[in-house]
């Protein structure tokens, strides 16, 4: 078979909160558009609980209906069981959900572990990353201090690029330079951020 007819996942990740613009709207579909054309991406995974997430969930929608043979994957961080009658609701926006066995009694590090699940399944991932952006902090009952949180966006987005530079090693030239492209690219889009 040849490479380029292998399918291929690309998974999206950013900030609870963004500012959403034309530009970057048109960056992310650009960005999605020549990974359906070019990079034969047809599965792309959602997380939730993101406004980047809803954005790219939107801009998928939306393409689906040209490349309808795209498919869009809900990544649950909770609930490893769910109802037939859920499970009906969650596949009126998507083709297909499942939950990560790693996320398996993980409590409140589930979002991070199925960020590191969505990375760790996908030749692409597409980052809204803020180096400057914070979490809202949080008081505990018996806290004398508010806590700052840490981002998972912050937290996935370093795991990623662990993750792809152990790969860069791993894998072939093409698969290697078609990661060094995504890098370039996600590098372009963070410093057009900060700019903007």
């Amino acid at each position: 078979m040849q490479i380029h007819n292998i399918k291929k996942t690309c998974c999206f990740v950013g900030h609870r909160k963004i500012e959403v613009t034309p530009e970057l709207e048109n960056k992310i579909k650009n960005v999605v558009e020549e990974l359906i054309i070019h990079q034969n991406v047809k599965d792309f995974l959602f997380g939730s609980m993101s406004e980047f997430d809803d954005l790219c969930y939107e801009i998928v929608k939306s393409l689906k209906e040209k490349y309808n043979y795209i498919k869009r994957i809900y990544v649950r961080s909770s609930y490893e069981e769910i109802s037939e009658t859920y499970k009906s609701y969650l596949l009126k926006s998507f083709e297909d959900t499942f939950y990560p066995k790693e996320c398996i009694g993980a409590g409140k590090l589930s979002h991070i572990i199925r960020n590191q699940v969505m990375i760790k399944s996908s030749d692409f991932c597409i980052f809204y990353y803020d180096t400057n952006y914070l979490p809202n902090k949080v008081t505990y009952k018996h806290s004398l201090f508010p806590h700052q949180p840490k981002s998972g966006t912050s937290i996935a987005f370093k795991y990623a690029m662990q993750k792809r530079v152990y790969y860069l090693d791993s894998f072939c030239f093409i698969i290697s330079l078609m990661i060094f492209l995504l890098l370039v690219l996600l590098l372009l889009l963070c410093l057009s951020l900060v700019i903007s």
